[in-house]
């Protein structure tokens, strides 16, 4: 795909990008795809699929308690546990503000880790990575930040979100679609969002203004950006996700560089 080369321009020394359609396929690639990468915060999406295993295997229900009190599984993973940003400390009755969270996600690991009798990394690399071949990934910390993996490997997740073979299609759908609705909340690096919609675990892009994504978009858009200069994202009316993975921290270049580049590749897409 033409459209990967605009990542030539990106003031970073190394990326590695990949776009997956809906039926599994790869149409581009671009950079060391085999590398692998800190993820930063796009490591929660993936331990929220691990959390949404935990589930559909009954270890854990989305509406039993969980972290702070009155909270529930669900409030985690949404983001509206109450929990502050990075400490155990409450800021909200949950349910009532959209307060993005990595205290939330350990609280989380640490709640399926006692359910289930195993570490959330193991729990997560034997439920997730290994069925879906991902032998570059692993979790190296906090199930909202120290995960590594490599363009390949979230590609392969990309293909997962859109086609499910490890979990009920109808639970993807409602982790990718919008969970207390209507809340607003600061997206890190974008500002204050009315609302700031969000499902469990991902993101999803609704109408924020400004975002990490493209203009083209289409509000059904959900994945993650983190803080390591990395991004997925999957558009459903495109039928199509890319990820893309580098070695430079996110800021003003990611801002002025990710979006055009997102509408060039759905562009290139739907041509």
């Amino acid at each position: 795909m033409k459209s990967l080369a605009m990542t030539e321009n990106w003031p970073v020394p190394a990326v590695a990008a990949a776009v997956v359609r809906a039926d599994g396929s790869v149409p581009g690639t671009v950079g060391p795809t085999g590398r692998r990468f800190p993820l930063a915060s796009v490591t929660k999406p993936l331990a929220a699929y691990a959390a949404l295993l935990a589930y559909e295997e009954g270890a854990v229900e989305l509406d039993e308690p969980a972290g702070p009190p009155g909270a529930t599984v669900r409030h985690l993973l949404a983001h509206t546990s109450g929990l502050a940003f990075d400490e155990n400390r409450v800021m909200a009755a949950p349910g009532e503000r959209r307060i993005y969270s990595n205290a939330g996600f350990e609280a989380l690991g640490d709640h399926i880790a006692a359910a289930t009798g195993i570490p959330f990394a193991d729990y997560l690399r034997e439920g997730v990575l290994e069925p879906l071949g991902m032998a570059d990934t692993s979790l190296e910390g906090s199930p909202a930040k120290d995960g590594v993996s490599s363009a390949d490997d979230l590609a392969r997740f990309a293909a997962e979100l859109q086609a499910p073979r490890l979990l009920d299609p109808r639970t993807v759908a409602e982790a990718t679609s919008v969970v207390h609705p209507g809340l607003k909340g600061v997206l890190p690096g974008y500002g204050l969002q009315n609302p700031n919609d969000w499902g469990l675990g991902f993101e999803i892009r609704s109408a924020k203004s400004p975002h990490w994504t493209g203009a083209s978009s289409s509000p059904r858009t959900f994945g993650h950006f983190g803080q390591s200069g990395t991004f997925l994202w999957v558009d459903p009316e495109a039928g199509a996700a890319c990820v893309a993975l580098t070695d430079r921290a996110f800021g003003p270049w990611a801002v002025d560089a990710w979006p055009p580049f997102t509408d060039a590749v759905l562009a290139e897409l739907r041509s």
